[in-house]
Parts: structure tokens; sequence; C-alpha cells
């Protein structure tokens, strides 16, 4: 019997940018204390999972959310974090850092849609993103080839990795980046909303396909019995301990943030 492979997808959890509705793709920002603690809540109810292997993308937010997720959890020997380039989030362009929803209802006005895009569609995703490098004045938004080329080559290193091992893999990534992700793999899955800061996606992989085992499940997370919610949890050290050497994209390293 065929022992597959089981990936976690974790969205990072939330940051002052997300706080604030602005648009976050390569951009970068810090978690929120809410943000750490959601993260903890979400690490302690899969605390007794064995991840036998840990990635992440390579911006600061992924990070962070990936080291809370190691603290939280009861093995003893933890792997370390490899940071992926090719999990990073969708790169929105000149709009990075731009309000939110007033950019996304532009985009919508630009594919002439009235009240939303029309994701029972299945090539909305990619009007979306092709739709947003067109309506970028620098044209350097990504458009969906090169999104998905990028999402696809981490995907296939992990495959080769981690195929017929019966491993459980966890991927600390992006809401949009892990949505569209899902979308390109698994048939007939239509998207009914935005995934939460710090939910799981699970995905298995036997024999050559791809099985969606639950989408943005928050299910798990233990009770948030903080008195201050202002309070800010314990510190993690933020460090990618690792790295492909093949990456093609830039690595973002706390020590590179640190000096901007």
């Amino acid at each position: 019997m065929s022992k597959g492979v089981t990936f976690y997808f974790m969205r990072h959890g939330e940051t002052y940018l997300n706080q604030y509705n602005r648009m976050q793709g390569w951009s970068d920002a810090p978690l929120t204390n809410r943000g750490k603690r959601d993260v903890a809540r979400s690490g302690a109810g899969l605390s007794d999972v064995k991840f036998d292997a840990v990635y992440c993308s390579d911006l600061r937010r992924t990070f962070e959310t990936a080291q809370i997720i190691l603290k939280e959890n009861e093995m003893v020997e933890k792997p370390k974090v490899v940071a992926m380039p090719e999990f990073r989030e969708i790169f929105f362009g000149s709009f990075e850092g731009l309000d939110a929803p007033e950019t996304w209802a532009k985009l919508w006005k630009f594919l002439g849609y009235e009240d939303g895009i029309d994701y029972s569609d299945h090539r909305s995703v990619i009007q979306e993103l092709n739709g947003m490098r067109k309506m970028d004045p620098y044209h350097e938004a990504e458009d969906y080839l090169t999104f998905w080329l990028r999402v696809e080559r981490g995907l296939i290193k992990l495959i080769d990795e981690h195929r017929e091992t019966g491993r459980n893999i966890l991927v600390v990534s992006h809401g949009m980046t892990i949505r569209n992700m899902i979308h390109a793999l698994i048939p007939d899955f239509e998207i009914d909303r935005h995934l939460d800061n710090a939910s799981i996606s699970v995905v298995s992989y036997h024999e050559g396909f791809y099985h969606l085992e639950k989408f943005n499940s928050i299910e798990h997370f233990a009770p948030d019995n903080t008195y201050n919610k202002e309070t800010e949890p314990a510190t993690h050290k933020i460090m990618p301990l690792d790295k492909d050497e093949d990456d093609e994209l830039p690595l973002v390293t706390s020590e590179s943030i640190d000096k901007k």
C-alpha cells in the first residue's frame, strides 16, 4: 500500500500590514501580538503532530510563524526550517503596501466585475493575477504563469524529496499562494473564502494524485486564555537555518531586514 506524504500548508500569523488592510506580497512586516498568539494557539493544537520536515517562504513573517509552531510542538528532536523562495506570496508590483480594499475594488472594475470577481469560474484566478499585472503601471506584478511556474518548482522539489515516505511536512506560506496552489492541484476545488491567519490546509499526495483533506481549518486552535490581549508572548529567534542552493530568488533574512 502506498505510504504517500501529507502536507500541512499553514498561512503565516497576522502581520501589521494585515492589521492595517494593506497589500502585502513581497513586502513584509512582523507579526502583531495577536498574530503571535494565534500562531501559538495553532501550534498548540498541532503539538502532537510529528513534522518530519518544515519549510517556509523566505519572508520574515513565515520564519517567525514556523519558529513559534516548532516551539509549541512536543517533538524532542525538531527539524530545521528550510527557506524556499518558491513559496513566497504573489508579488503585487507597484500596489505593494497600498490600501487592500481599494486596490481589489479597482481590479474588479478593471476586469469588468461590478460586485467582485466570480470565483465559481475556474479561470478567475488566472484573470485576477493577469489583470493585476496589466493594471500595474509598471507591469511588474506577477502574472499567473510566472506565479505558477515558481510554485510548481517548489512543489516538485518537495515531492522528489518526500514522496512515498509517509511523512508529515509543514509548509508555512501565504494566503493567496496556498489558495491558488490548491486551486491548481485539486480538481473541482472552488474558492469560497480567504484563508485565515495561522490556519492549516492539509493536502495528501498518493500515487501521483493530490487529495484535499482540510481547507482553512482553525478548529484545532487551543483556547485563547490571555487576559490582556495586547500582552506580547515570548519572543522567538527569527532566522532561517537552511535554504536550497538552487533558489533563484534572493533570500531575505532577519539580518538583512534589520539593516534596512
